[in-house]
């Protein structure tokens, strides 16, 4: 596990309406080695600690000790099959300017091919 520590300022954070909040920190110029980690991280579930004053050595061990113990499933699987198929149309519209029309047409292949799996 790569943990790294960096002083941060907190400039911003924006509520989701899932509940969730998109936080911004801004960072002083940063080594290679930081950037590293950080890039180590990207699109990783972890643990945000965030102090205005130096974390004791009790706070750095309980903060190494933590384990990521994610479970995605907060929506119902078929909220989350959605969720990916915008992000993916998003991403690779395939040609349709509609997000309705890829839903239903990616949806048909998806039961197609299992459907062939069926004996």
């Amino acid at each position: 596990m790569k943990t790294f520590m960096i002083a941060a300022h907190l400039i911003n954070y924006r509520s989701k309406a899932d509940m969730s909040v998109n936080l911004t920190f801004c960072t002083q110029e940063l080594t290679p080695g930081q950037m590293a980690s950080i890039h180590y991280g990207l699109n990783k579930v972890g643990f945000l600690a965030f102090s205005p004053d130096p974390f004791t050595s009790q706070e750095l061990e309980e903060l190494e000790n933590l384990k990521v113990e994610y479970d995605d499933t907060e929506k119902p699987a078929s909220q989350r099959l959605r969720a990916v198929l915008y992000r993916l149309w998003e991403q690779k519209s395939d040609g349709y300017s509609v997000f309705a029309d890829y839903y239903k047409a990616t949806m048909e292949k998806l039961i197609n091919h299992f459907k062939n799996k069926l004996q």
